[in-house]
């Protein structure tokens, strides 16, 4: 049920109790007897997503495995995470604890991407969290619009997406683009 509530309320946050009841396979009043409202369910799905993200900076050993491992174990867990629960976590904009939880996720990230950065895997030079919005899209389009890869391999092409770019062995001060 919070499975089908997640797509439901991602793709329209006014969906009825009613409509995610159906989607689900279960009675209205089912989905009311667990959750009194349909901010209730919403507020469940955004709980349960945290607590998936929250797992997977901790089995990705951000601040301890070697950089490309910790940001691949990542980029697999969380592109798995987005596609189970697709809700934005930004919509926990009304409740304290969810948003105090999410800034602390982004503090984490943010640190490991200084790492990579330090380490000398991400460009120093980027203007400030870019690193950290290349990150988020990357993840959210590996995981909305190219679900037929596994989560496997979408984080491969995420971490070589991110590490790399898209270009093709092409240094940005190669002669092919300082003509352009």
């Amino acid at each position: 049920m919070l499975r089908t509530g997640a797509r439901l309320l991602a793709e329209d946050p006014g969906t009825s109790i009613a409509t995610i009841a159906a989607a689900a396979g279960v009675d209205r009043r089912t989905v009311y007897r667990r959750f009194a409202s349909r901010e209730a369910l919403r507020d469940a799905v955004l709980h349960t997503k945290l607590d998936a993200v929250d797992a997977v900076l901790d089995d990705a050993r951000l601040d301890s495995a070697p950089v490309g491992v910790a940001l691949h174990r990542f980029m697999e867990g969380v592109i798995a995470v987005a596609r189970r629960y697709p809700i934005d976590l930004d919509q926990a904009h009304s409740d304290a604890e969810p948003c105090s939880r999410r800034l602390g996720q982004h503090e984490r990230i943010a640190a490991f991407l200084r790492r990579a950065i330090d380490e000398g895997l991400i460009q120093a030079d980027l203007p400030d969290r870019i690193a950290e919005a290349l990150l988020k899209q990357i993840v959210g389009m590996l995981a909305r619009q190219f679900r037929d890869y596994d989560p496997v391999h979408a984080a491969d092409i995420a971490v070589d997406v991110l590490l790399r770019g898209a270009g093709h062995n092409v240094h940005r001060n190669s002669p092919q683009l300082i003509a352009a």
